[in-house]
């Protein structure tokens, strides 16, 4: 987290934080993007595959996203406080293998965990590695539900 491609080592690995998804978080994010009944309707959800409401598969995606950014954010500060000199950050190319491997309910706490699992310098961009990292989340009674391999881009310190 907040590190230089030269630091980022294979085998790292980080807990994110964690996410509380309540009945009010589910319905207001399945209202606003992913308006399926199972996600907004308790009588609908309970006929469904469900059997109850159960969270947007991209609501548990984009509370990673936030737990992710604000472990970076932290991590970042403490950099600053040590007068270190930090790595830009660098896009995303994509992600590969999003799974739900189970549903989130409300009521179920997720927390999220990111591991270094690969990495290569770019050739066609010699100032940036990339970094792959495998996450997953897991709920309160230790059940994977959510995960996925994401690439990112990590400045080189040594071609700053």
């Amino acid at each position: 987290m907040g590190l230089y491609f030269e630091e980022a080592e294979i085998g790292q690995k980080w807990q994110l934080g964690a996410y509380h998804f309540t009945r009010e978080a589910i319905l207001r994010f399945a209202r606003a993007y992913d308006p399926q009944v199972f996600h907004i309707d308790d009588e609908a959800a309970a006929e469904s595959h469900f059997g109850r409401l159960a969270a947007s598969g991209w609501h548990t995606a984009s509370a990673w996203m936030r737990c992710y950014v604000e472990a970076d954010d932290a991590a970042r500060k403490v950099r600053v406080a040590r007068g270190d000199v930090l790595p830009e950050h660098g896009p995303s190319p994509g992600v590969t293998n999003l799974k739900w491997i189970k549903p989130v309910y409300p009521g179920d706490t997720v927390t999220y965990w990111m591991e270094i699992t690969a990495k290569r310098e770019m050739v066609s961009r010699p100032r940036w590695g990339l970094a792959t990292k495998h996450s997953e989340g897991f709920n309160q009674n230790g059940e994977l539900v959510f995960a996925f391999d994401g690439k990112v881009m990590v400045e080189r310190k040594d071609m700053r």
